[in-house]
């Protein structure tokens, strides 16, 4: 009986503290942004090699992103390969600078991922 009331009496307390700091520190709300990728885009042509600004919309940002750490991978039909173009920046940019790697000509799309991926339009990578 003593080990019960000796329990009771330790949960009640740790339930108490437990509550005093999730009520003492509130999480901030947080919004998932997918930003729409505006280059490349239908009918862009990249050769292997060169050097592109990948450009995405942030006009529509919201003001607590969950992510705000940018990537960008590419991919292939529909597949995303384990080709990563850039990484480690804010998604609040804009815009990226890549090089076009050593892949085989074909069409292509791009995948940013930050909270969310989205992809490219299509667009075509040449090796001459």
């Amino acid at each position: 009986m003593k080990f019960t009331n000796a329990f009771t009496t330790t949960f009640a307390l740790f339930a108490a503290a437990l509550s005093t700091i999730v009520t003492a520190a509130p999480l901030e709300p947080r919004d998932v942004y997918t930003p729409h990728v505006t280059y490349p885009h239908k009918g862009t042509v990249w050769m292997v090699g060169q050097r592109h600004n990948v450009t995405w919309d942030t006009s529509d940002a919201p003001v607590n992103i969950t992510n705000p750490v940018g990537m960008i991978k590419l991919g292939y039909e529909t597949f995303i390969l384990p080709i990563t173009l850039a990484s480690g920046f804010n998604v609040l940019d804009g815009r990226i600078e890549v090089t076009v790697p050593n892949v085989d000509a074909g069409q292509y799309f791009l995948v940013f991922f930050g909270d969310s991926g989205d992809d490219s339009d299509p667009f075509l990578i040449t090796t001459s």
